[in-house]
């Protein structure tokens, strides 16, 4: 299987943000690894599969995995911070992650850290990173800015979406964990471990809405944008977005036809990494089947034990290959 949901942390990165660290404590006992005033203990990212290349192709193996596209941690976006740090560390970053693709590239390949809170920036970032480097496209975060919180339809991030466009590669949005960049909103989200499943889906959905809403996909008819795990709540709120289309005094006209709402909704994509079956279905039955691309979290808490059958791992897999540009598997090969 084509795996599009695998984060990874790279050892060459470690302290080239200045404060913000990022800093990784190998303690035997509890690990910690920081992110300016961020913590996150418990987490064992070296002699692991996020940080070994050898241990992630010989994980990959055992589950199945053919091939997978490596994206940066959440963790380390840092869609906050100055910009100027945020544009030398995404540099840096990509250098490291084409390093690491290259020498791995029948395995692996990698998406572009890009520092969003400086959109001119992030959209140059993002043809280095294609052009030169050969990553397979751009990957970010859903809750930006420095000073100033910048929203997905702001008109400042145009130029990123055209230059995806032009280059002909998609965008991935992946939500970074709360408190990280800013106070916690809502302290009762690290209770029951919320912030892993209740904020990432929050930040999702609201993705999804921003994106459909805010005319993203109509300024940018070409442009592809996957989203992590299945959109996050979407499934869930699919009956309330309808009716939002149909009835809200705000929403654009050409919204409000018939199935507009739903068809912009197929121009999306989605990761497959819901956690069950059921929702897997009714995703599909929504969004379209050949919108659901693989995922799983690679290493990470909730990874699948194992992948689904073959034949949904062949429709996961030309979904995939279509969202990458690259070729069909030719029967037989």
């Amino acid at each position: 299987m084509i795996d599009l949901h695998a984060h990874v942390v790279l050892d060459g990165v470690l302290g080239r943000a200045g404060p913000y660290g990022p800093e990784l404590r190998d303690d035997p006992d509890c690990p910690t690894f920081r992110v300016g005033g961020y913590e996150l203990s418990g987490v064992r990212y070296r002699n692991s599969p996020f940080m070994d290349i050898d241990l992630r192709v010989e994980a990959m193996d055992r589950l199945g995995i053919t091939y997978q596209v490596l994206s940066p941690n959440p963790l380390t976006y840092l869609h906050h911070v100055e910009p100027a740090v945020a544009v030398d560390f995404a540099r840096w970053h990509n250098d490291e992650m084409a390093a690491l693709v290259d020498a791995h590239a029948g395995r692996v390949g990698g998406t572009a850290q890009l520092p969003m809170q400086d959109p001119p920036a992030a959209a140059r970032e993002l043809r280095r990173a294609v052009g030169e480097l050969g990553l397979l496209g751009g990957y970010i975060g859903t809750d930006i800015g420095h000073g100033e919180v910048l929203a997905l339809d702001d008109a400042r991030f145009d130029d990123l979406y055209a230059s995806c466009v032009d280059l002909d590669v998609p965008l991935f949005m992946h939500p970074a964990p709360p408190g990280i960049d800013a106070p916690l909103p809502d302290p009762r989200v690290r209770r029951f471990d919320a912030d892993l499943w209740l904020s990432f889906a929050y930040e999702e959905t609201l993705a999804v809405a921003t994106l459909v809403f805010g005319g993203v996909l109509d300024r940018h008819p070409g442009l592809d944008v996957c989203l992590s795990h299945g959109g996050g709540a979407l499934i869930a709120l699919i009956g309330k977005l309808r009716r939002v289309a149909e009835s809200r005094p705000w929403v654009p006209e050409a919204l409000r036809e018939p199935g507009a709402l739903d068809h912009r909704l197929r121009r999306l994509w989605y990761d497959a990494h819901v956690s069950d079956a059921g929702v897997l279905g009714v995703l599909r039955a929504v969004v379209g089947e050949s919108r659901v691309v693989g995922g799983t979290n690679f290493a990470g808490w909730d990874q699948p034990a194992e992948l689904p059958a073959p034949l949904e791992v062949d429709q996961l897999d030309a979904n995939a290959r279509r969202l990458l540009r690259r070729p069909p598997l030719v029967p037989g090969r």
